[in-house]
């Protein structure tokens, strides 16, 4: 037999208050942030692009916020460190990771030692930068055109080379999807980072490469280096006479990397919205727009459900990359 239990009038009103209460102290917390510095972890040295792109974030972040948001260099075991530290720190919107696409590609090549989820240790809040991928070749291959460049690879399987910055990097990771999207045999050849891989171009030591927009864009301003197609849903503003791999046939194919901030999971609602509005605004700058461009970047801000599902859906597909590839990186 069922019981309504019915509480006394007074008893009611006591947990009506004390509800109450508890809400309005957990707002006045959220209204009140941030009440004292906040720390912004980025898992690479300084100088670099990450880090460069989060100290301009940063910088807007203070001017918009009324307190300091520090700069925290962690680099170390490809970003690991650093999001290891955020994972682990309290959630309360006070120590955030300033993280890069590479955050995604951890699961697939680090699973026996890493102490943190990549999708669920995290709440994403926004990106606030992109850069295209780009798909460029050196003059000692005699392509004018992604068509020839496809032709060429289809009738020679495995002969096309493609430089990237190694195994397991981003760029390894994109020329892997195009080549499967397209039904190719390319010759992978890594190197220690993508400076080399652009002298070998030049050189004519090497064929190709999937590489960031930013690391290539002097050389083919200048000529020396030609790209064939640029890796995004849209041509890039920096490259308006590039088509994109759809418009040059290259299928539906998309590599952009994204830098973006995250915080910790469980990160109160009512902070997380504020930080989103930050870095959404932050992307919408003219400053941000033109220190963005003259890295090769695009300002962009993709926040909340919709930047948590490309996390997820970029997890799931690396993953299964570096499984297919039996890449790992322990």
């Amino acid at each position: 037999m069922n019981r309504h239990i019915r509480l006394p009038a007074l008893a009611r009103k006591a947990m009506l208050a004390t509800l109450t209460l508890a809400s309005a102290t957990c707002f006045a917390q959220a209204a009140g942030y941030p009440s004292k510095p906040v720390k912004l972890v980025v898992g690479f040295a300084a100088g670099g692009p990450t880090d460069v792109v989060a100290r301009a974030f940063a910088d807007h972040a203070s001017r918009a916020l009324g307190q300091p948001f520090v700069i925290d260099n962690k680099p170390g075991a490809n970003t690991i460190l650093a999001a290891q530290a955020v994972a682990s720190a309290p959630a309360d919107g006070y120590t955030l990771l300033f993280g890069a696409t590479n955050h995604t590609m951890i699961p697939g090549l680090y699973s026996n030692w890493v102490k943190f989820d990549a999708v669920k240790s995290f709440k994403p809040l926004c990106t606030v930068a992109t850069s295209p991928t780009v798909l460029v070749v050196g003059p000692g291959l005699p392509v004018k055109s992604l068509a020839d460049y496809l032709a060429r690879a289809r009738r020679e399987p495995g002969r096309t080379t493609a430089g990237t910055a190694g195994v397991g990097s981003s760029g390894h990771f994109a020329t892997e999807m195009f080549a499967r999207a397209n039904g190719l045999q390319l010759n992978h050849v890594p190197y220690k980072g993508a400076a080399p891989v652009v002298t070998d171009l030049m050189g004519g030591q090497l064929d190709s490469s999937f590489a960031t927009l930013g690391s290539v864009l002097p050389q083919i301003r200048s000529g020396k280096l030609a790209a064939l197609a640029v890796a995004s849903a849209k041509r890039s503003p920096l490259l308006p006479d590039v088509a994109t791999f759809a418009e040059a046939g290259g299928g539906n194919y998309s590599a952009d990397a994204w830098y973006g901030v995250l915080a910790p999971a469980g990160v109160p609602e009512a902070v997380a919205r504020q930080l989103e509005r930050v870095a959404a605004d932050f992307a919408k700058s003219a400053a941000a727009v033109e220190k963005l461009r003259g890295m090769g970047l695009d300002a962009d801000s993709t926040c909340g459900k919709a930047f948590a599902t490309q996390v997820e859906r970029e997890v799931a597909t690396y993953t299964q990359i570096a499984k297919d590839l039996d890449l790992k990186a322990e």
